[in-house]
């Protein structure tokens, strides 16, 4: 995906620079980062406001005629306990505007997104019912042609404690050691599960491929995260692994 790409050459050409720099930096007073400096922000590009109408009941054949009118069933949750709870509101959002998120963010990524979200009485009105920071929860897709079905939001207020699927963005393959030898990568997880505070949810996180040898392997433990984040899953679970030289040194003997 193309913000993978992205993502990777602005962090490699940042390595590249602050190792070129190293030398002058022993000379000057060293920087204090932030917490905001340090780790991965949202891209303003996508901070859109979802819009959306409410929906005065559910079931297949009212799901069925919103999506012919151009809109997405969708349900907005209270948190509890970092899950969906109550406070439940009906709601539906526009088709086109949900498809061009999840296209140009990815879907891991739609997921870790923090949205407003309006609704109105129409999306064409200025009255605004309610607006509210929501967190997309689930997203559910038709398995033959992507069209979005539905959508699962909850609400994000500041005091919230949300459970998040983060997506892990890798970085560095080009100087890793082990992959230079001839060796690959075997992605063994794409997101990692944290209990996150609604303000600090990470839009990403990058696995730093840089300094793994041949058998080396980082862990959920490994991954450098806000300090506020805390994991779901056990520190222990493997996250990739750089598996043995694709040639053999029997092969390249031969040669």
């Amino acid at each position: 995906m193309w913000i993978h790409r992205s993502l990777l050459t602005r962090t490699i050409h940042l390595r590249r620079f602050t190792q070129s720099s190293a030398a002058a930096a022993l000379t000057r007073e060293p920087e204090v980062l932030t917490i905001e400096q340090e780790f991965p922000k949202p891209d303003p590009k996508y901070a859109e406001t979802i819009r959306a109408v409410p929906r005065a009941a559910s079931g297949k054949n009212i799901a069925a005629k919103e999506r012919k009118a151009g809109r997405v069933p969708s349900i907005v949750f209270e948190q509890e306990d970092g899950q969906h709870g109550g406070n439940k509101r009906l709601v539906s959002v526009q088709t086109n505007q949900i498809k061009k998120l999840v296209t140009h963010l990815g879907r891991s990524f739609f997921l870790s997104r923090l949205f407003d979200l309006e609704v109105r009485p129409d999306f064409e009105s200025e009255d605004v019912i309610e607006k509210v920071r929501v967190l997309p929860r689930k997203l559910h897709l038709h398995a033959g042609t992507d069209r979005v079905l539905n959508v699962t939001f909850i609400r994000a207020p500041s005091h919230a404690l949300l459970k998040v699927e983060v997506p892990l963005v890798f970085r560095g393959d080009d100087i890793s050691p082990g992959l230079k030898k001839g060796a690959y990568l075997n992605i063994i997880k794409r997101t990692v599960k944290y209990l996150c505070p609604a303000d600090v949810i990470p839009p990403y996180i990058d696995v730093d491929l840089s300094e793994l040898d041949v058998g080396q392997k980082l862990l959920m433990g490994d991954l450098k995260v806000h300090p506020d984040l805390k994991l779901v899953q056990s520190k222990e679970q493997p996250v990739c692994k750089i598996m043995g030289s694709r040639v053999s040194d029997q092969q390249k003997k031969s040669k």
